[in-house]
């Protein structure tokens, strides 16, 4: 029914509305200043450079020659419209779907999951702790993205505690058909694990639900044009209960879902399908993980990318010493030039070295370069905030004389 969910918008009359808009540090206000709080987090999101690197980051298929197949960049702009339509419908606040979804997958690191699993493997081995692209995303809006400031200043991105929320809750799968806000106001940092809460707001529920309608309709769309399924259309006809006369594409599956959320949704039951619609849902996911992402064609450049994100983590692993640790960086520059100096600068942003007045940085300082641990955790947030393109790129430069 429309509008069913409009008492529940994030608006000023919500009980949540005071924690849901606020930020850690106060961002500067211009009185000319027209935008509401998610307005300004969504441009905030979109000036980024984590947001622009999106467009040279894994989806599904590594580095395609056809331009048509999805990006990450342009996933997040589907899941930004399929939730817009539903949110918009059900009565809830647009404006915080539309910067949730933008601002979702901005922890990606390069090679889509397949880079998540390789970080997380260094991660247990060297921090005993797990990299998911949820909490790196939280991670990458709360201390690593910067913005320059009306005043020329780099400071971060200083998001509302309800997009920030959309971020981190939008992790794991849906198990179970309905989807409710949890009422605690918790620290965000405490999350542990992907699913171990729901997100605070219906908003960010949308988004978590609009990433799963997003993407399982997309890769079989994309798998399609690349060839992929030629030998297993006859199974995704009879899964989608298409005869051979009708279009299979990822516009119908789309509405089809979408319409038959809205449809099956209220506040009491929370956000759900009809249970036949959720059955296929699933049957749909399993379909991609058998023939897509588990697919030889798929698999096959995993190695490759174990061999490139580990050989730039090592190089960079090997320069760690203590106080004297930026002099060896600084000669890694003689032999890598690119490595050397792009890793150097990164660090200098995030580290109580230099001049920060004189280099116009009013961020957090995260790594204190004494603390190997810290080390470490700065060379993953390096590394996952680069492109395929440029791990690439730094791979080549490593092995090459």
């Amino acid at each position: 029914m429309k509008d069913i969910f409009k008492n529940e918008a994030m608006n000023k009359n919500n009980p949540k509305w005071e924690n849901v808009i606020s930020r850690a540090i106060p961002l500067d206000t211009r009185k000319s200043d027209i935008r509401t709080p998610f307005d300004r987090d969504y441009t905030r999101i979109i000036h980024s450079n984590a947001y622009r690197r999106l467009k040279h980051k894994t989806q599904v298929f590594f580095s395609p020659e056809n331009d048509h197949i999805c990006t990450r960049i342009e996933h997040v702009t589907h899941v930004e419209s399929i939730s817009y339509t539903i949110a918009s419908y059900l009565g809830l606040n647009t404006e915080l779907t539309k910067a949730i979804s933008v601002a979702h997958d901005l922890g990606h690191s390069p090679f889509g999951h397949e880079g998540e699993r390789i970080l997380s493997k260094i991660c247990k081995r060297d921090l005993g702790t797990t990299f998911w692209h949820e909490k790196n995303g939280l991670n990458f809006v709360d201390n690593i993205e910067l913005l320059e400031g009306h005043d020329g200043y780099k400071q971060n991105l200083d998001l509302t505690y309800g997009v920030r929320d959309g971020i981190i809750s939008h992790c794991g799968e849906i198990d179970e058909n309905s989807l409710k806000p949890r009422e605690e106001f918790i620290d965000l940092n405490n999350y542990n694990s992907p699913s171990q809460y729901a997100p605070y707001t219906w908003e960010a529920c949308i988004v978590k639900i609009s990433d799963k309608i997003s993407y399982i309709g997309r890769d079989i769309e994309d798998a399609i044009t690349l060839g992929i399924l030629d030998n297993h259309l006859d199974e995704l006809y009879n899964l989608l209960n298409l005869s051979y006369s009708e279009p299979l594409n990822n516009s119908n599956i789309i509405n089809d879902l979408v319409r038959n959320l809205c449809e099956n949704s209220s506040p009491e039951k929370g956000l759900c399908f009809s249970k036949e619609a959720f059955d296929l849902m699933n049957k749909i996911k399993e379909f991609n993980y058998k023939h897509i992402y588990l697919s030889e064609r798929t698999l096959t450049a995993v190695r490759y990318f174990e061999l490139v994100i580990n050989e730039i983590y090592n190089k960079l692993l090997e320069c760690f010493d203590y106080e004297n640790t930026f002099s060896k960086l600084e000669n890694l520059q003689k032999f890598y030039p690119k490595l050397g100096n792009e890793f150097y600068h990164f660090l200098i942003n995030y580290c109580d070295f230099g001049n920060r007045e004189e280099l116009k940085l009013r961020n957090k300082i995260v790594f204190n370069l004494s603390k190997k641990e810290d080390y470490i955790k700065a060379i993953i947030a390096y590394i996952s905030g680069m492109t395929d393109n440029f791990a690439m790129e730094i791979y080549n430069e490593l092995i090459r004389f």
